[in-house]
């Protein structure tokens, strides 16, 4: 799976991966719902960290289309609530 994080390029993301990814997604929609903006930037962080330690990154110039788009890591936690779906950021 390619995943974007908007502002930082893509990263190619193994399937074993995203259950992983999924319970940090879980974790980040929890403090969205919560409203606590401390929380949810250590939760943002994690789930961003995460596709960086699993996902290998593209080359800048690379044209490869995104299968996901997550949030940059200074988004807003209203911007990152304008981007969920009934699934989070990342499907199951």
């Amino acid at each position: 799976m390619i995943i974007r994080i908007l502002g930082e390029g893509q990263y190619d993301v193994p399937d074993h991966a995203l259950d992983a990814l999924n319970g940090l997604d879980n974790q980040l929609e929890a403090t969205i719902e919560s409203g606590d903006e401390e929380m949810f930037r250590t939760a943002l962080a994690g789930l961003l960290a995460g596709v960086r330690s699993n996902g290998t990154h593209h080359d800048a110039d690379s044209l490869d289309e995104s299968d996901l788009i997550l949030p940059p890591a200074d988004a807003s936690i209203d911007e990152v609530r304008e981007l969920l779906t009934g699934e989070g950021l990342i499907p199951d």
